[in-house]
């Protein structure tokens, strides 16, 4: 059960985050955002990655994982890089992220399909939620949106994970080719957290905190 609640209680606890934040001029999500990355990394080559190489030919898992890696791409040319914490919503923006919500909703229930009984990929995904959620629902807070509008939004957004999961364990025609999908999932995965990680920031400058709080999150993952 907890593969289907935890990714929504990760959404939840964003949205709270959110709340008690929205009225700060800016709330530092960058540390939160770092371990999340490395977390998620170190859960896709210690958990997914093994299992997908072990079903699927080594060349045939490399070109799916590609097809993950540039799927993410043009995902993030309408998200505008959501997916690793870069919202773009104006503030008096009106009308509806129809191409966000969208390109965040495919991101969350392809996740999904990670997500299995006998992994630890529910944690990875968890974790990388909780700060994207934040950030998604304090632009949201912060924009023209109706309050209805933005339940709407964040509640698909919340059940997107769990349905991918729902239809990876329970549908036969997607049993059967479930490893080339999480060969595709571990391409977004790669992409998203190698971004968080690696994306220019401060000048390039050594940052010792988020260095401790990238090794920790590997730690952690290593660790379950």
């Amino acid at each position: 059960m907890n593969k289907f609640l935890l990714p929504i209680l990760a959404v939840v606890l964003g949205v709270v985050l959110a709340f008690f934040t929205k009225k700060q001029k800016s709330w530092n999500t960058k540390l939160l955002l770092s371990f999340s990355g490395a977390f998620l990394l170190a859960l896709t080559l210690f958990e997914l990655l093994p299992e997908v190489y072990e079903h699927l030919e080594t060349k045939v898992t490399g070109l799916f994982i590609m097809v993950g890696i540039l799927l993410q791409i043009v995902l993030e040319l309408f998200s505008k890089g959501a997916e690793h914490g870069h919202i773009h919503i104006h503030k008096h923006e009106t009308a509806f992220p129809w191409l966000l919500f969208i390109s965040l909703c495919i991101h969350s229930f392809l996740e999904g399909f990670s997500i299995h009984d006998h992994n630890d990929m529910v944690y990875g995904v968890l974790v990388h939620k909780i700060p994207i959620a934040t950030l998604i629902s304090v632009f949201l807070f912060q924009s023209s949106f109706s309050k209805w509008q933005i339940g709407v939004f964040l509640t698909v957004f919340a059940c997107m994970t769990p349905l991918g999961t729902f239809i990876s364990n329970n549908s036969e025609v997607v049993t059967n080719y479930i490893n080339i999908i999480n060969a595709i999932v571990i391409g977004i995965f790669f992409h998203i957290s190698t971004t968080i990680l690696f994306e220019s920031g401060e000048g390039h400058k050594f940052n010792l905190s988020k260095f401790i709080t990238i090794i920790l999150g590997v730690v952690v993952a290593y660790m379950i």
